[in-house]
């Protein structure tokens, strides 16, 4: 990864899970060029892990502190992850 690059691991918590929240975050992640990976946890919270130029993965953040219409989010941790490997943005089960 470059040094303009950037990976953060996010945990979104609130009304997240039914809402259509990770296939939108899927259609943001492809908007904004930035890889990895969102899934549903069993504690109702949502994981994303986002990879990509440290303005995207910054602009894909806050959109995710908003979320899709029907979407409540109550909070986002954020940390620091190891870049993604793979390429493009994958909805994971």
């Amino acid at each position: 990864m470059s040094i303009d690059s950037k990976t953060i691991r996010a945990v979104i918590r609130g009304r997240v899970q039914g809402v259509s929240y990770r296939a939108w975050t899927k259609k943001q992640a492809d908007r904004h060029g930035v890889a990895g990976w969102v899934r549903n946890r069993p504690d109702r919270t949502v994981e994303a892990l986002f990879s990509g130029k440290a303005e995207a993965v910054e602009t894909l953040l806050a959109a995710c502190r908003r979320g899709p219409f029907a979407a409540r989010v109550d909070g986002i941790e954020v940390s620091e992850a190891e870049a993604f490997e793979g390429q493009g943005f994958e909805i994971r089960s």
